[in-house]
């Protein structure tokens, strides 16, 4: 079995965890990682969902934290500090910095992000094909309003600066309108048995995979049953603030509303929590099968059980 799963960074890296775990040993699993998030820092090349992606399932994640290393140390911060070298509100540790070095290297070398998160992965030995939804520069921005005027910035300020305390006006994934697939993404999910929407952020993880041109519309042509899990439980979300990036697209932060606005065109079939067995009803009612199964990743066999659900429901509704 062909297995593609879009997928953004904590939600979606634990759901892979999980999954990979529910899987036989022939069967495949291709993740097409958002890359909306990157930002370049330091002269660096950051990407926070890939490396979370590539450290969770290669055994290096900070499990607390849900990103960055293990074990971390925090020299060069402290040393960039003391330079007065900014910013400060994004920590980079010191095993961190090595990914970012690396990354930069080779792209500066000429080699596009697609090689370099191959090369990368040959060290974390991740059990699954991890490719960047696109080779081409796109980041999300936020609108926001706050005593300094309108004014756009970047995802990452909103969310580890800002925690965002400031409601969100726009979302706008820059670059994307422009960008092409990265090699053997469309591949991927044409030959799909099986694609799937993992838990993840479904405005700025998803959403932003689903904006790269020739992507969402490969996802609605494809064979295979596509499933999502929702990342909303009892009206608000797990982890994150995708509640607050829903309301920036006009979209309630309820498991019904974030599948109907997928839209039956795109998904199959959804998952929702038992606590929200209520919404079946109405996601059934927009063209989408749904059922209600416990969705907290409360640990990896917990997480199986929900990729298995996800699975069944795929084979459920097959095209």
């Amino acid at each position: 079995m062909r297995i593609v799963a879009l997928a953004g960074g904590i939600g979606g890296a634990r759901f892979l965890r999980g999954l990979r775990e529910a899987i036989g040993p022939e069967d495949e699993i291709t993740v097409i990682g958002n890359t909306g998030d990157d930002i370049h820092l330091f002269g660096l090349k950051v990407c926070p969902d890939l490396d979370t992606v590539m450290y969770t399932l290669g055994g290096g994640i900070h499990e607390e934290q849900g990103w960055g290393r293990t074990e971390e140390t925090w020299s060069i911060k402290a040393e960039m500090k003391e330079y007065g070298v900014g910013p400060e509100w994004f920590g980079l540790g010191d095993r961190d910095f090595a990914t970012h070095l690396v990354r930069s290297q080779m792209l500066t070398a000429g080699y596009t992000l697609s090689q370099v998160t191959e090369a990368l992965c040959v060290r974390w030995q991740p059990g699954v094909r991890l490719l960047p939804m696109s080779d081409d520069r796109v980041e999300t921005h936020v609108r926001i309003t706050d005593e300094q005027g309108t004014r756009a910035i970047h995802f990452q300020e909103y969310w580890v600066k800002l925690h965002a305390a400031v409601d969100a006006e726009a979302i706008v994934p820059v670059g994307a309108d422009t960008a092409k697939p990265a090699p053997g993404v469309l591949e991927a999910l044409a030959e799909a048995d099986v694609i799937l929407f993992p838990p993840s952020n479904p405005v700025v993880s998803i959403g932003t995979i689903l904006a790269v041109p020739g992507i969402r519309e490969a996802v609605a042509a494809a064979p295979a049953p596509v499933v999502g899990l929702s990342p909303i439980i009892g009206g608000a979300p797990v982890r994150g603030m995708a509640d607050k990036v829903l309301a920036a697209v006009g979209v309630e932060a309820t498991a019904e509303a974030v599948a109907l606005n997928y839209g039956s065109a795109l998904v199959d079939g959804w998952l929702v929590d038992i606590v929200d067995e209520a919404a079946v009803a109405a996601v059934e009612a927009g063209g989408i099968a749904c059922r209600a199964v416990p969705l907290l990743m409360t640990d990896v066999a917990a997480t199986a059980e929900m990729a298995r659900a996800a699975l069944a429901l795929a084979e459920q509704v097959r095209r």
